[in-house]
This record gives C-alpha cells, sequence and structure tokens, in this order.
C-alpha cells in the first residue's frame, strides 16, 4: 500500500453541517475502497493564493491514508464530479530507505613513503 496526501478546498459558500458531511463523504469513500486514514485535518476557511472563479476564500481539508494505487483516481473522479469542490490535489508520498549503509572511507599511503620507494626503485634500476 502506498502512502497519499490529500487537500482539497471546499467553497465557503457551503454551510457547516453539508461541509461535515462532504469531509465524512470522501473519507469513507477512503475507507470503504480498502484505503486506511491515517489523518484528517481542517484548517478552516483561508484566503486563496488566486481567486478561482471569482472566489478569494475556501475551506482546506488536508488527508493522509495509504491505499492502493486506483484508489487515487476514484477518489479525484468523485472531487471533480462535486460542485462544491474549488480545488484538489493528490499527491504520493516516498518513504525514504534508512537501511542503506555509507561506503568505507578509503585508505590513502602516505605520500612520504611513496616518495621513498620510487625513488629507492630508481636506485635498484640504475645498478
Amino acid at each position: 500500500m502506498n502512502k497519499y496526501e490529500l487537500v482539497y478546498i471546499i467553497d465557503t459558500v457551503v454551510e457547516e453541517e453539508a461541509r461535515k458531511a462532504l469531509v465524512e463523504k470522501f473519507n469513507t469513500l477512503i475507507t470503504e475502497n480498502g484505503g486506511e486514514i491515517e489523518k484528517v485535518e481542517e484548517w478552516g476557511k483561508r484566503r486563496l493564493a488566486y481567486a478561482i472563479n471569482y472566489k478569494t476564500e475556501g475551506y482546506y481539508v488536508l488527508v493522509n491514508f495509504s491505499a492502493a494505487s486506483e484508489l487515487p483516481l476514484e477518489l479525484e473522479r468523485n472531487l471533480k464530479i462535486n460542485e462544491s469542490i474549488i480545488r484538489y490535489q493528490t499527491v504520493r508520498i516516498l518513504e525514504r530507505k534508512v537501511g542503506i549503509k555509507p561506503r568505507a572511507p578509503r585508505v590513502m599511503a602516505a605520500p612520504v613513503q611513496a616518495a621513498e620507494e620510487v625513488s629507492e626503485a630508481a636506485n635498484t634500476d640504475a645498478e
């Protein structure tokens, strides 16, 4: 199962009860399709970075979940259909591998010893 992060913005015109029902609808959609919700954060009403359909504010919701790779497509299809959703974005979270061992440090010969060996080899060849 892959880990995902979903952020969606609900229109501020939607009333509080309908907004909670909408958040619950998407959470149940995730769990019914075999996903596991790790965390749901409602950031609340915030100003948008730019106007979307002449709207300057939206209600932000962040959902962290793990699911199979087919679930985000189904989830985005449902988000796209709903007229109360202004924007959405799903991102797959990559996990870092900790088990990698660092490369052993290289040991270099002392430069003085290498120079002496070269001069000794030159003396033996000259004789």
